[in-house]
């Protein structure tokens, strides 16, 4: 019988927690939970953002007992790869011990893009995009890290 395959250990990093990171932590529990196990967290916390919890809900993944955590709270954690989901997280993502390699995927931030909407239904509008970019990038993602070996990548 074959010994049981590790996971890779991942974290999603963004700002605040709140919307890309959380959507990357529940997409990736989804879709490839068999061979990742995903963290998320950021640099602060801003809450759970409830638009996202419901564009996720949409697709049949519970993402609301979810809480938004920094890196502090995830401190005796040992990640493989931590992939930075924004701009700001990759500039101020810090070291982390081990040979965790870093990956960065930045993705557009559904809250500043839905701050402009006229309804609730744009704003959503926006939420989708970015929750359906990410999770095409989550199933890329096994693939990404197993080409890529060691290295650190800008996907």
């Amino acid at each position: 019988m074959a010994a049981p395959r590790n996971k890779l250990r991942v974290l999603f990093l963004c700002t605040g927690n709140s919307c890309r990171s959380q959507m990357a932590e529940g997409l990736c529990r989804k879709y490839v939970g068999d061979r990742i196990e995903a963290f998320s967290a950021g640099i602060e916390t801003h809450g759970l953002n409830p638009l996202a919890v419901a564009v996720m809900a949409e697709i049949g993944i519970d993402i609301s007992g979810h809480a938004s955590k920094t890196l502090d709270d995830l401190s005796h954690e040992r990640f493989d790869v931590v992939v930075t989901v924004c701009d700001h997280a990759r500039e101020t993502c810090p070291v982390f011990p081990g040979r965790a390699r870093r990956v960065h995927r930045a993705f557009d931030d559904p809250p500043k893009l839905a701050a402009e909407a006229m309804d609730t239904e744009e704003a959503l509008g926006h939420y989708r995009r970015v929750r359906d970019e990410i999770r095409a990038y989550i199933l890329e993602l096994p693939q990404v890290l197993d080409a890529t070996g060691g290295a650190s990548v800008q996907a």
